[in-house]
């Protein structure tokens, strides 16, 4: 038997809020192919970023947060709607 808990709306936000470059919210949520994809490009993009290349890639990245802040409750009540 699988136990499983109910994800919290406010751990998701703090997650996306403070370790959102690392897609921690998304991995929290179930959603481990978006959040490798995040941790990539934060990782990767922050490591070239002294070379003005990782830019290329962290802008995206802020633009998916953003994004994230919007669609997170959602992301949340089909978390635990499963």
């Amino acid at each position: 038997m699988v136990i499983r808990t109910e994800k919290s709306m406010g751990t998701a936000y703090a997650l996306l809020i403070l370790l959102g470059q690392l897609g921690l919210h998304r991995f929290y949520l179930n959603r481990v192919g978006s959040g490798i994809a995040q941790l990539l490009l934060g990782i990767i993009g922050w490591a070239t970023s002294f070379l003005l290349i990782g830019f290329v890639l962290l802008v995206p990245l802020w633009i998916w947060l953003v994004i994230d802040l919007f669609i997170t409750a959602g992301m949340v009540r089909a978390a635990n709607a499963v």
